[in-house]
């Protein structure tokens, strides 16, 4: 793992941190690291981050790195940046193929990645990029008071 995390200021450019995964299981410390940016987040910037938001980016990072580690031979890169009152979660990988969303099957084990992704998050961008694709979701910093489970817009 290759991580570089800059402390940004609240105002001026947004607050970044980019983690390279080379290869060897990366799930873990990439869960790891979206912790401890939203750690960083809350502690040195004052911005709330409430255990919905910490659980829910956790849970996205998982199952986007998990993805890119099981389909996409080489690296894999995971950008976190708070930006517009949410936290963008953006990961790339070698393999161009964009995921599809598969028909409800209830016998179904396993493959449900892209449908919890797409239900916990604001808004989710794939997109082919001159090597491998890149998949972003958002997630609100702030929740929302009718508990709708993506938080609410700012």
């Amino acid at each position: 793992m290759v991580h570089d995390n800059e402390a940004q200021p609240l105002f001026g450019r947004p607050m970044l941190s980019t983690e390279a995964f080379m290869g060897s299981e990366p799930v873990a410390a990439a869960r790891d690291a979206a912790r401890q940016f939203l750690t960083v987040v809350q502690a040195d910037h004052g911005l709330p981050v409430s255990a919905r938001v910490m659980d829910t980016v956790q849970l996205v990072v998982s199952e986007l790195v998990t993805n890119a580690y099981k389909y996409a031979p080489g690296p894999c890169l995971l950008d976190l940046e708070v930006i517009g009152g949410g936290v963008e979660i953006s990961v790339w990988d070698t393999d161009p193929t964009l995921p599809a969303a598969r028909a409800a099957e209830p016998g179904r084990v396993g493959q449900h990645g892209l449908e919890i992704v797409t239900g916990v998050c604001r808004s989710l961008e794939m997109r082919r990029e001159p090597v491998g694709k890149r998949i972003k979701a958002v997630i609100m910093l702030a929740d929302d008071p009718g508990g709708h489970p993506a938080g609410s817009v700012m």
